[in-house]
């Protein structure tokens, strides 16, 4: 880790410092109330009632009934759990063999979809998506087929922090009688999530991404959906997730998406003025910079850009010797820079698409580490252009 200061965590996207507000709602399940929640004693029966009480926060925030919310090990498994699932049920019942997704899907998703067509012979379609890396609704219409089983489109891409048109998206599929996934990581406690009010019948959210535990997420299914389980043994969480409950992880998610709820509005306000301050001074300060994703439809927190001509990577490596923590989705390769492959889907050419840079806001930022950033950036890329 850098020695420099200050320390700046600029990387709430990849994750967030768990509240302490969770972290005291958690600690008495790991102690004294350490019970197993399928036990029928009283040690059970507590850690049980701890579970379900979670359950209907998570519910409440969601709009939806606790029965919907499954609690898994991570937002990746969610996600397998829900493209796995109703790809599974839909094979045991003859309904049809066609998956249709985007091309800049989060990996959870996009492997998974892949291995569903190496493994299992499903077809799949993969949407393009525009300058601003947003999938037109028309064309989710046009890819749906009889034998389209799901579509899966995520809420708020990770890299570029564009939101897409969840609803008119909902529409296509509830008039088409498709079900409609959505890996919504990205997006809990920044932006409104009501499945029913956008026609999402599976949702993925993941604690750590919120303020919450590492090791626990959740999977919205709405009622009616059939799901495969991916992992057989016994029968938690309604015989959809087998294994042992993370009591202690879904009260900690419970409390951490319940507090972001509560102060959504007002931080995503404060956010956004940030967010907007560091774009602008990010793109009147580096030469040869874009703004990735969307202006406007983007997350409140979420400033993102491709630097032409250097690696992302390098670029992270330094700003992180100046005690700041920011992020890139292009790779090094065998020696070789590779381009982000969501950058390369909205059109960059890889001179752009190698340049990724991400930095994400959160609630301990204020204007003096915009301002920090700013003061060591253009020096940085400054200095890398003239080494290349």
């Amino acid at each position: 880790m850098s020695t420099s200061e200050p320390h700046i965590y600029l990387d709430h996207s990849a994750t967030t410092p768990v509240h302490p507000q969770a972290v005291e709602a958690m600690a008495r399940y790991w102690s004294e109330c350490f019970g197993d929640s399928a036990s029928p004693h009283a040690f059970g029966q507590v850690a049980a009632g701890a579970l379900e009480q979670a359950r209907q926060t998570v519910a409440g925030v969601l709009g939806c009934r606790p029965a919907e919310i499954v609690f898994t090990g991570s937002g990746t498994e969610a996600n397998n759990l829900a493209l796995r699932g109703v790809a599974w049920a839909a094979r045991q019942s003859g309904r049809g063999n066609h998956v249709v997704t985007t091309r800049i899907e989060h990996r959870a998703v996009g492997y998974t979809v892949d291995q569903l067509r190496d493994l299992f012979g499903f077809e799949v379609t993969r949407l393009p998506v525009d300058e601003y890396g947003r999938v037109d609704p028309d064309d989710v219409a046009a890819a749906i087929r009889p034998d389209t089983i799901l579509v899966s489109v995520m809420t708020a891409n990770d890299e570029v922090g564009t939101v897409q048109r969840m609803a008119r998206i909902g529409r296509v599929c509830r008039e088409r009688g498709v079900i409609f996934h959505t890996d919504a990581v990205q997006a809990a406690g920044r932006i409104p999530l009501e499945p029913d009010d956008i026609g999402i019948d599976l949702l993925v959210l993941s604690a750590h991404k919120f303020y919450g535990p590492k090791g626990v997420g959740l999977l919205y299914v709405r009622s009616g959906i059939s799901l495969v389980p991916a992992m057989t043994g016994g029968g938690q969480e309604r015989g959809r997730r087998p294994g042992t409950v993370d009591v202690a992880g879904a009260v900690g998610l419970a409390t951490a998406l319940c507090l972001m709820e509560e102060g959504r509005i007002a931080e995503a306000a404060r956010l956004r003025r940030l967010r907007d301050q560091l774009i602008e001074g990010v793109l009147e300060s580096v030469p040869d910079t874009r703004l990735t994703g969307h202006p406007v439809h983007r997350l409140p927190h979420h400033a993102s850009f491709a630097l032409r001509g250097i690696e992302g990577e390098s670029v992270v490596l330094s700003l992180d010797l100046e005690g700041i923590a920011a992020s890139s989705g292009s790779v090094c390769v065998e020696g070789e820079p590779q381009p982000s492959f969501v950058l390369t889907a909205m059109g960059f050419s890889p001179d752009w698409g190698i340049g990724s840079l991400r930095f994400t806001l959160g609630q301990a930022n204020d204007g003096s580490d915009v301002s920090h950033v700013l003061e060591v950036l253009p020096g940085i890329v400054q200095r890398l252009r003239a080494n290349g």
